[in-house]
């Protein structure tokens, strides 16, 4: 059988050996930083060696099947994937994460390079599985998990996406302000800014907030709160949680909407009061982000897109 994908772009990262020499220029000065500060440089080295070599293996697995474009991280958001490539990541959950965000629906196979390193719950496969898994993803014959994806969209058509959550709130260590609503409830806010998960990300940000919560107030915490906080809630989902950080009572603003769901029927609207430092951003990536200022309204919800992971 012809395979379906011609195309199979590879998605891999730097090591945190090679972010060290960005930073300090050669090896050698990275060594001295990191020895200097009594860590183990042997440990950065391990990693890097071991993730060369898996990504050379990949690599040639993968040329059995098709062209292969290797593509780094760093270009994740301005590369336009063929639409009929195969995709394949091979590193930690993060960057699965942040390939499914720019990938859309096309099925991605996540890889574990160093499997007594890194656990992996987006990466079910290791590199040995190669040779197996590509022909059947090619034909179609491997079964896939959908990934919700959760969307933010601004009142000027600027729309951010997130794969695990998204934060509404101030750049700084300063309170947001801002007016939120969801059904015909309608609260003012001052606070640490909101979290609104996906089931992928809920058993990450959004799990130890819940965490911290429920550390203060156990007793009033429902059963149901209790196994949402413990286990999350399914990947593929058709809702988002959202929940606010350190609400701030007074006599302008109000602490009781700080918890609920979110659906395409039920959509989260939030309007910033913050002068010039609020922002929305996802995932975690802090520079891929939106301004959210002062008379702006964004508009939570379930994204239209999803991902799709192959397990």
């Amino acid at each position: 059988m012809e395979p379906l994908q011609r195309q199979i772009v590879l998605v891999v990262r730097e090591t945190r050996l090679e972010e060290l020499i960005r930073r300090f220029n050669t090896a050698g000065q990275a060594r001295f930083y990191i020895e200097h500060l009594g860590a183990d440089f042997s440990d950065y080295e391990a990693e890097h060696r071991r993730y060369l070599e898996a990504t050379r293996s990949v690599e040639e697995t993968l040329r059995r099947y098709a062209r292969v474009q290797k593509l780094e991280r760093r270009y994740l958001a301005n590369f336009i994937f063929p639409p009929e490539a195969l995709v394949v990541v091979l590193g930690q959950d993060g960057l699965v994460a942040n390939t499914l965000k720019y990938v859309g629906a096309q099925p991605v196979i996540g890889v574990n390079p160093d499997p007594e390193r890194w656990d992996g719950a987006l990466l079910p496969f290791k590199v040995g599985d190669l040779n197996k898994i590509v022909p059947l993803a090619q034909a179609g014959k491997r079964p896939t998990r959908r990934i919700t994806m959760a969307a933010a969209r601004l009142a000027d058509g600027q729309v951010i996406h997130a794969v695990n959550d998204l934060f509404i709130g101030p750049r700084s260590h300063v309170s947001a302000r801002y007016s939120i609503r969801i059904g015909e409830r309608v609260e003012q806010h001052s606070s640490s800014g909101l979290i609104v998960s996906t089931g992928l990300g809920s058993t990450g940000w959004f799990k130890s907030v819940l965490a911290g919560a429920a550390g203060i107030a156990d007793a009033h915490m429902s059963a149901a709160h209790a196994k949402l906080r413990e286990q999350g809630f399914a990947w593929e989902s058709a809702f988002l949680y959202f929940t606010v950080r350190e609400p701030f009572p007074s006599r302008t603003t109000q602490a009781s909407l700080t918890f609920g769901q979110i659906t395409p029927e039920k959509p989260l609207e939030l309007t910033s009061q913050m002068p010039d430092y609020g922002v929305i951003f996802s995932d975690g990536i802090e520079t891929d982000r939106l301004e959210f200022n002062a008379g702006m309204t964004a508009s939570i919800t379930v994204a239209d897109r999803f991902g799709t992971l192959l397990e």
